[in-house]
């Protein structure tokens, strides 16, 4: 029997120019950091290009057309039936690696690897995606009523759990790149992974997992698009800011707990 492999994103095994990692240990409580504290190595803007826009709109529209594709159906359901027959143990790892990438983020700072932007920046930024994201995927879940492949509910259309995966992916990759692009992969992986965990779980279709992907991307990458404007009219004059983000589950939902301090 086949087993589908589990990818764990190992924080502490990653080395940056072979540098010594020391941690903080003030600065790794849970409970948030400073901003004032948290310095930045590149501030360089994310400015617009229009090419960043190709992957994400392929996969978003693959899930689209899917939707009324004949071929695409029946991709599907082989795909479903592939997962079935070889493995109908259900594992719940999805749950809790969705929220993987964008959490490492804050744990690689509290580390003392730092990252693009201090936290309040990337704060921002985060916020930002995770309303566009999960805005697009409620509007959508709601308006198509896709049954999930389990017949268990008709919110199968797009995947949330993908999106939130793939949407910290691309935060942990914008916040990381600069110092080495593995962060990014890792980041990637983990999405790839929740992904295919949920095809596993006949929770979703191969055309959710494409449309969520595609809008955890997108909603990234139009985040730190929008960062300077947001950043400049609602936190101007807030310099100083202090916050918890921390994922939460309350027995029936998963989510993201945001708390901040001015």
């Amino acid at each position: 029997m086949r087993k589908i492999p589990i990818f764990i994103l190992f924080l502490s095994v990653l080395k940056v120019n072979g540098q010594n990692v020391l941690v903080d240990s003030t600065a790794s409580m849970v409970h948030g950091q400073n901003a004032s504290i948290d310095s930045t190595i590149n501030k360089k803007s994310n400015a617009f290009n229009y090419k960043s826009l190709i992957i994400p709109s392929v996969l978003i529209g693959y899930g689209v057309i899917g939707q009324e594709s004949l071929t695409l159906k029946d991709i599907d359901n082989r795909t479903r039936n592939e997962f079935r027959e070889h493995d109908d143990r259900k594992l719940n790892i999805d749950d809790f690696s969705q929220y993987s990438p964008f959490v490492s983020v804050y744990a690689l700072n509290a580390m003392g690897i730092e990252g693009k932007h201090n936290f309040k920046d990337r704060t921002i930024v985060l916020g930002t995606a995770y309303l566009l994201m999960g805005g697009s995927v409620n509007i959508l879940k709601r308006t198509t009523k896709v049954i999930r492949p389990d017949g268990s509910s008709s919110t199968s259309f797009p995947s949330g759990h993908t999106a939130t995966a793939f949407m910290g992916a691309e935060f942990l990759y914008q916040e990381y790149k600069d110092i080495s692009v593995w962060y990014g992969v890792a980041g990637y992986v983990v999405a790839a992974g929740t992904g295919l965990f949920r095809l596993h779980n006949e929770k979703h279709w191969l055309t959710d997992i494409a449309t969520g992907a595609g809008i955890g991307i997108l909603s990234t990458k139009i985040a730190y698009w929008l960062h300077p404007i947001i950043k400049n009219t609602l936190f101007k004059d807030k310099e100083k800011t202090t916050g918890i983000v921390m994922p939460f589950y309350n027995g029936r939902e998963y989510g993201l707990g945001l708390t901040l301090r001015f």
